[in-house]
């Protein structure tokens, strides 16, 4: 299997279950769910880990109890956690009020600045995924490009990411730009990009490329909490590019791990993932 390199964000994620959708001047009961494993490295990594790769997270974590249970519940379930930073900043809890149609509002404070150092050598890396916001993202990016497959989750701003393959959603893609897609993405992932994914929900997703647009269909299945669907996506994503499948199949990969983490009440995969590739296997 793949040595897999993801540099983002290990969450620890405080579930509020609220008794009805957030209404402006409402008020709402919740169910303390309890904290639980999270973030864009935790929902991404876990999925690649239980598909036999190899899965090392560059993030950054305080030093304080809340991510020292962090690092053991990351560790245990299988991440290399030994490139990740510490620093002295309080880890806090992220809010995650969930409503009882599934859908989900992030309540976080403002991030500490993370600063990448030197790159490594990525010929010993056959993946890089980068979804965060740490400043030298891009240099990493540009080195890694001709040794790994890069894949990139486009920015909230319009910073640069060099990569073969980025990625964003409908939603956040929404007022960005009135550039045609295949354009707008070459002018942030460069001349190395491949393929441009948009993915829209229940309505699918889409990969465009400079004379092609291809589509896949979202998976039926009932809604239990969205969060982490976009890390399912992309996870599936990059487990079906490193085994060399088309960008059709990998997509297709892609929103079937999305269904089953959209069907699990929890932010990364679940049993259902696992169950299906120990089926695969």
């Amino acid at each position: 299997m793949a040595n897999i390199m993801l540099i983002a964000n290990l969450n620890c994620d405080r579930v509020l279950q609220l008794d009805k959708p957030l209404v402006t001047g409402g008020r709402h009961h919740y169910l303390d769910d309890g904290r639980r494993l999270g973030g864009g490295g935790a929902n991404t990594g876990l999925g690649l880990v239980w598909a036999g790769h190899d899965v090392a997270l560059v993030s950054q974590v305080g030093k304080d109890e809340t991510a020292d249970w962090l690092l053991a519940e990351a560790s245990l379930s299988g991440l290399n956690c030994a490139l990740l930073h510490r620093n002295d900043v309080v880890t806090p809890e992220l809010l995650l009020l969930m409503t009882p149609d599934g859908e989900r509002t992030i309540i976080r404070p403002q991030r500490p600045r993370f600063v990448l150092g030197t790159p490594p050598r990525f010929a010993n890396w056959d993946a890089l995924y980068i979804n965060s916001s740490a400043e030298g993202c891009e240099f990493w990016a540009q080195e890694a490009l001709d040794h790994s497959l890069v894949i990139a989750q486009l920015a909230k701003d319009e910073r640069l990411r060099p990569c073969h393959v980025l990625i964003t959603s409908e939603s956040d893609l929404a007022g960005r730009t009135t550039l045609p897609l295949w354009q707008y993405g070459r002018s942030i992932a460069g001349e190395a990009l491949r393929y441009f994914v948009v993915t829209d929900g229940e309505n699918g997703a889409k990969a465009y490329t400079a004379d092609e647009t291809y589509f896949v269909p979202a998976l039926d299945t009932d809604v239990v909490d969205t969060t982490g669907a976009g890390d399912a996506f992309a996870s599936g994503l990059i487990h079906a590019l490193v085994n060399r499948h088309s960008i059709i199949d990998a997509m297709a990969e892609g929103a079937r791990w999305a269904s089953f983490a959209v069907g699990t009440q929890s932010s990364v995969p679940g049993v259902k993932l696992k169950q299906y590739l120990n089926q695969s296997v």
